[in-house]
């Protein structure tokens, strides 16, 4: 008997350990998504270029979010037909927490160079990318 309690506090712990990264790739995976429909709908001629973070190194992929994130935030829709869906987009960014590892990043936004919203997005999205393929290998390890 005490051996089946054990296990099944065991299998309750390592399944609830599963369902947190899970958690955050069902959420990169959201934000992929999002920059996937935001794409099309972004102004990018005559607007104003965005620090673009790229192939951050390992302790400022935080920082690198932050940026994409504040940056997101400066987009401007293409014209008024797209309103519905950028501004549903917007709000995705706007809900996403970036959580810091506590590590000091020696690299601020200002200091990635400016590129226009559409390579902006590119980026954020191989991030993203990157992001979601560590968290699979972790979850699968």
């Amino acid at each position: 008997m005490e051996r089946m309690i054990i296990f099944c506090m065991l299998f309750f712990c390592s399944s609830t350990a599963l369902a947190a990264i899970s958690h955050r790739a069902l959420k990169y995976k959201q934000i992929l998504q999002t920059i996937e429909k935001l794409g099309p709908t972004v102004k990018d001629k005559d607007v104003e270029l965005l620090h673009t973070p790229e192939n951050p190194v390992e302790g400022c992929v935080d920082t690198a979010l932050s940026c994409f994130k504040n940056g997101t935030l400066q987009l401007q829709p293409l014209n008024s037909q797209v309103n519905a869906t950028f501004t549903k987009a917007i709000r995705v960014f706007r809900m996403y927490t970036v959580r810091g590892s506590g590590k000091q990043c020696e690299s601020s936004c200002e200091s990635y160079k400016k590129k226009t919203p559409k390579e902006f997005l590119k980026s954020f999205a191989k991030l993203i990318q990157k992001l979601l393929k560590s968290e699979y290998s972790t979850q699968q390890s």
